[in-house]
């Protein structure tokens, strides 16, 4: 059974991320990861004009975001969440759509991404959205008690 958004489309802002917006990403970002991004790696994006947008409520409250980078013609999911109390109503699957959209207006061809092999639900997200496993990158995140965990790669024709 597919499931029904508990939001309405029309009522949501989709709007391009601003230097103003990145104290709220960065509370969305250290509710919902146990190793978030900073407020620098946010900034930095920014400043080198990665594809930066977030999603909010008609009152304006931040429900979501994404950021790609465009790599000649292979874009990079370079993060995207959506804040602890609006998951599960299918608002990754739309930041997922507009991730790809965004892609594809910049001409990529393929989206690229890694996740967490601990990550099961956004591996589970990202299945159903058409991405394959393509590799690993041993040891490419932080985790508990100073260890490492690997990255699964992942991709998405376009």
């Amino acid at each position: 059974m597919t499931q029904r958004p508990t939001w309405d489309l029309a009522r949501l802002v989709y709007e391009p991320m601003q230097q103003a917006d990145l104290d709220e990403v960065v509370a969305v970002e250290y509710s919902v990861y146990p190793h978030p991004w900073t407020r620098t790696n946010f900034a930095d994006s920014l400043k080198h004009g990665y594809h930066a947008w977030v999603l909010r409520d008609a009152s304006r409250e931040l429900l979501g975001y994404f950021l790609v980078m465009g790599v000649v013609d292979e874009a990079h999911l370079l993060n995207v969440a959506v804040a602890s109390r609006w998951q599960r109503k299918g608002l990754g699957r739309f930041l997922l759509n507009q991730s790809a959209a965004c892609a594809r207006g910049l001409g990529m061809e393929s989206m690229l991404l890694e996740v967490r092999p601990s990550n099961v639900r956004a591996l589970e997200i990202y299945r159903r959205y058409g991405f394959t496993e393509i590799g690993r990158r041993k040891g490419y995140y932080p985790a508990a008690n100073g260890t490492r965990e690997d990255a699964i790669v992942m991709r998405i024709a376009l």
